[in-house]
């Protein structure tokens, strides 16, 4: 990506960044929701948004679109009490979010708390009951941008200067910006390796490259302020990739379909995102087949649990040995990734002596693994 002229950027604030007459009222926390992820990552993007910068998706929505004349609000997490952005951050948010758009990468204007900077228009409307039932409230489709009015997450994602500089200046307190996945010209696919919480995701990526005989191509990679790295992949037009939290592996979420990632240049509670140096010039790579064939997995078959061994003795002991390689920290959610794949492949109740096995020998207890092969048995909807 082409460097921000800091100078051009302060121009942009005179043109496009308008200075606030008054400051609005404060108003009671309220939490965005997400769809699923991995969610992308987040995401998949895929999940709520976490800690773990896990996006996969715009405030919620409550109900079908009524009516336009409301302008768009601030999240109460970006309330000026706490902290909005200054103007010159937002400025320098809006000129990489340009520069993102001349790529034909489409973009929102994100918070520091990386979730979109517009709270949904329809945040305070009633579910509406369906007359016609009286069981249940009847939930109405979301509205995904149709009212025409902004605050739908990553449904507002454009690549038209015009509609992002109407973006950000609604947003004055925008500190950053999310590019969206799974829209052309590259379908873009996010990475989101973590290095948190005692995960080594990039270990995990090349352990899991390795097993699959694929490598990661020279693309673009952001460096996230807790020294993570999101690898940028081009999708084809013709597959849709689920965002998800740590399905591929411990520590790692993928950004898809309905998914964003924070874009180089955001500045978020706990610091900027930059591109890996020697990365900016290039486009994201195409990914490669073998991993795209393990971020698509086929429709789940519900078989019996115990419907017997694995085919290959050997992808049961693999999962085994990823287990038995755990460090401390890592020791549950190996165990409860590796109880997930035995069940979506058919075989998780063979399997679970030997992983309960394997979570004993390296310092879990009985109960506890029983525990976390019983979630994993629930999650993949085997139990």
């Amino acid at each position: 990506m082409a460097p921000i002229d800091r100078h051009a950027a302060d121009r942009y604030a005179a043109d496009h960044i308008p200075r606030r007459a008054a400051e609005p009222a404060p108003r009671s926390a309220e939490q965005h929701g997400a769809e699923p992820a991995e969610a992308d990552a987040a995401a998949p993007h895929a999940a709520a948004p976490r800690a773990s910068e896990s996006h996969t998706s715009g405030p919620p929505t409550s109900g079908p679109c009524t009516s336009a004349s409301h302008a768009p609000e601030p999240h109460p997490a970006d309330h000026p009490s706490a902290g909005r952005a200054d103007r010159r951050t937002a400025t320098l948010a809006l000129a990489h979010a340009l520069t993102a758009a001349e790529r034909g990468l489409a973009v929102i204007p994100l918070s520091r708390t990386k979730l979109p900077a517009l709270r949904s228009p329809h945040h305070a409307e009633p579910h509406h009951r369906d007359p016609r039932r009286h069981a249940a409230p009847h939930h109405s489709p979301p509205c995904r941008g149709e009212c025409g009015r902004m605050g739908h997450g990553v449904h507002d994602a454009s690549t038209d200067p015009q509609r992002i500089r109407e973006l950000f200046a609604a947003a004055p307190w925008a500190s950053g910006y999310g590019i969206a996945c799974g829209l052309p010209p590259y379908h873009l696919i996010g990475i989101d390796l973590d290095t948190k919480s005692g995960v080594d995701a990039p270990a995990e990526l090349r352990e899991l490259a390795l097993r699959h005989l694929f490598t990661i191509p020279e693309t673009v990679v952001v460096a996230t302020p807790s020294g993570g790295r999101h690898i940028w992949l081009a999708g084809p037009p013709d597959t849709v990739v689920p965002n998800s939290a740590g399905r591929l592996a411990p520590g790692i979420d993928i950004r898809g379909a309905g998914g964003y990632l924070v874009g180089p240049g955001s500045r978020t509670e706990h610091g900027v995102y930059s591109v890996v140096p020697g990365t900016a010039h290039l486009p994201p790579a195409t990914c490669p087949p073998a991993l795209l064939r393990l971020l698509t997995p086929s429709p789940r078959r519900h078989r019996p649990a115990h419907a017997g061994a694995p085919a290959d003795p050997q992808q049961g002991q693999g999962l085994v040995q990823f287990v038995l390689a755990a460090h401390a920290g890592q020791r549950n959610t190996r165990l409860f990734w590796a109880a997930c794949r035995a069940y979506e492949n058919g075989f998780g109740e063979a399997l679970t002596a030997p992983l309960t096995d394997a979570a004993v020998r390296v310092g879990l207890t009985a109960r506890e693994a029983a525990s976390t092969i019983a979630s994993a048995a629930r999650l993949t909807g085997y139990a």
